[in-house]
């Protein structure tokens, strides 16, 4: 049985060496295109490839060096697969050379305000691109995030965002949200987002989760960052029922499967008992 066409699994490639959750893995062009078949096999929809760590406090990468990571790899991919890659950056340069190299998303977690330039790439792009919410920077963001409501000021941002990329010039049919699980949440607020998850699609847009091996995992399970995969799972097939778009994993096989078991459920009919 296979997921909802409507459903799309994104693996993540990060080539950097500091990422919170596999860090180093991936950096070595070698082991990055290893990676990136894996992915493919397990039946990823998109790979997401990213050259700078997002990590609570993580250091800025300069331009050249995320190019320097991304492009080859970008390159390589396409010229073995014609999978959907995806470019998580918040640098307008990047983005732009990363698409010419043949990526076809921008998924930027600064939701296009990082970098003046960002708007008119994906203005012309005319491609998916993928805007997240997060309270602070990467430098800030957990320091002691707070909201009143998390869900009603998430949505309050991205209804903001997209009258601005409107007015912008971009097409909103282009965009995707992303909650922005773990960027500027706490435990709670995380768990708010995850149960009221369904609320996002009333802006009318795709929804994408980024759960995977979060903080918020080892904070109720106490579970090292690697070993999260199939808890993780867990959380897939418990949003499959809240209009999620696309799920943002390191193991697709886990989610996929997850996923599945839980479409088969929700298929099941109904019983009426007497």
């Amino acid at each position: 049985m296979s997921i909802a066409r409507s459903v799309r699994i994104m693996g993540i490639l990060n080539v950097t060496p500091d990422s919170f959750s596999d860090g180093g893995n991936f950096f070595e062009e070698h082991a990055a295109l290893k990676q990136a078949r894996r992915l493919i096999d397990q039946g990823a929809d998109i790979i997401d490839v990213g050259g700078e760590s997002t990590r609570p406090y993580a250091e800025p990468v300069s331009t050249q060096d995320e190019l320097n990571r991304v492009l080859p790899i970008i390159k390589a991919i396409r010229s073995f697969s014609d999978i959907s890659i995806s470019i998580d950056t918040s640098k307008a340069e990047v983005a732009a050379k990363a698409l010419s190299a043949g990526a076809d998303i921008i998924n930027d977690v600064t939701a296009l305000r990082k970098d003046p330039d960002m708007l008119e790439v994906a203005r012309q792009h005319k491609g998916e691109v993928i805007i997240m919410h997060m309270q602070g920077s990467p430098d800030t963001m957990q320091v002691d995030p707070q909201y009143q409501n998390v869900m009603v000021e998430v949505l309050t941002f991205f209804k903001q965002r997209l009258e601005i990329l409107d007015a912008a010039g971009l097409n909103l049919q282009q965009i995707i949200i992303d909650p922005g699980i773990g960027f500027g949440k706490k435990l709670d607020h995380n768990l708010e987002l995850l149960n009221n998850l369904e609320r996002l699609s009333e802006l009318g847009q795709p929804v994408l989760l980024g759960h995977s091996r979060k903080r918020f995992l080892g904070d109720l399970t106490s579970i090292e960052t690697d070993k999260r995969d199939a808890i993780s799972a867990v959380v897939s097939a418990l949003c499959l029922d809240k209009n999620v778009s696309i799920f943002r994993v390191h193991d697709v096989t886990a989610s996929k499967q997850a996923l599945q078991v839980a479409e088969a459920i929700h298929q099941a009919p109904k019983l009426e008992i007497h």
